[in-house]
């Protein structure tokens, strides 16, 4: 059974599918971080603003691979007749339970399969997109993907030791906070000095969406 904090359709908000049309699917769980409040002081990423705590969410709960994968589906608007059906596996970290047996049931049903994933975790093969964001204090062992995001700055995380794996785009996201204005004028600043990297805003977050 694999378990699901929350499957919503929504716009992609950021990085190189920004507004595509998605249905998130956030796993619960992750190796970072317990998702409790209590314990974010102890966790090795601390900036993390996500919830992915439990199975309360929007159609949260336990599922089978077959029915996730209907689930997933029924949220796509017109029966799949419409555009490129795109499911985000996302958490928390989304590795620690997805696997072949899931991807395969989402793409019979006709969906393209991305994770968005903290790199800590080989990936099981078939998925269609991988964004891979790491954390600082960790180590990758994700070096190839379609995209590299990479939250800005984190001490211990600077650009300059990602650049180099096999991404096809590299973004920089500015960090979200009561420093957020600082960050994005710093990422702007770095993204222009080294245009290998592209700026990432959450637009979902300008939006108001989720």
């Amino acid at each position: 059974m694999y378990k699901i904090k929350e499957i919503y359709y929504t716009l992609q908000g950021e990085g190189a599918q920004t507004g595509r049309p998605a249905i998130f699917c956030r796993f619960t769980g992750c190796n970072l971080w317990s998702g409790r409040e209590e314990d974010r002081h102890k966790a090795i990423c601390q900036f993390c603003d996500t919830d992915f705590w439990g199975t309360d969410g929007e159609n949260g709960g336990k599922y089978t691979a077959e029915e996730l994968a209907e689930k997933v589906t029924s949220l796509w608007p017109t029966s799949l007749k419409e555009g490129k059906p795109y499911v985000v596996c996302t958490g928390g970290e989304p590795l620690l339970q997805l696997d072949e047996v899931l991807i395969d049931a989402f793409q019979e049903k006709g969906l393209e399969v991305a994770v968005e994933t903290n790199g800590t975790i080989e990936a099981p093969t078939g998925l269609d997109w991988i964004c891979m964001s790491p954390k600082a204090n960790t180590d990758i062992v994700l070096t190839t993907g379609q995209e590299l995001k990479l939250v800005f700055p984190q001490k211990g995380a600077e650009p300059e030791k990602y650049e180099q794996l096999n991404f096809e785009h590299f973004f920089l996201q500015p960090m979200d906070g009561p420093e957020q204005e600082k960050n994005i004028q710093l990422t702007m600043e770095y993204c222009l000095k080294h245009p290998k990297w592209r700026l990432s805003l959450q637009t979902h977050k300008i939006l108001s969406i989720p």
